[in-house]
């Protein structure tokens, strides 16, 4: 949902860009019925206020984020051959592998898209989320 991009201010605090499309593709999926979380190695804080803006969970801080995927979808009755999971860079490799659906933006890391069995035509930061959330109304099949 960023573009890896990071601004740090003269007092250490940082700030990130998202980008508002993508806050409209959370909405689409909400309204799927789907449920979202973002999982963060970061420990910012702007994580968990955009997290809570958008009104879907976050886990930030999360040293394995694989780990921390499975122990959320025990928690919710979920498989994870049932989930989706987007990612950009080699610390999603993992996770991406133990998923059903892993997906990456184009300008992911290649060992990234090589798993993923979605590339989006979007850059990260640039309306991923919102393309994702397309086509899955686009090929929503209810039941």
């Amino acid at each position: 949902m960023t573009d890896n991009r990071v601004l740090v201010l003269q007092d250490g605090t940082e700030a990130v860009f998202a980008n508002r499309a993508d806050g409209l593709g959370v909405n689409l999926i909400r309204g799927m019925g789907i449920p979202q979380l973002i999982l963060s190695t970061e420990t910012n804080p702007v994580v968990q206020v955009r997290a809570t803006k958008l009104g879907i969970e976050a886990i930030n801080g999360c040293a394995d984020k694989c780990d921390a995927l499975t122990q959320y979808c025990t928690r919710h009755g979920m498989d994870m051959s049932r989930v989706v999971y987007i990612g950009n860079d080699t610390n999603d490799l993992e996770v991406m592998e133990a998923v059903g659906y892993p997906v990456s933006p184009a300008d992911a890391h290649e060992s990234v898209k090589a798993i993923a069995c979605i590339v989006t035509r979007a850059r990260g930061g640039e309306g991923v989320v919102k393309e994702f959330a397309e086509m899955l109304e686009a090929n929503r099949v209810e039941s």
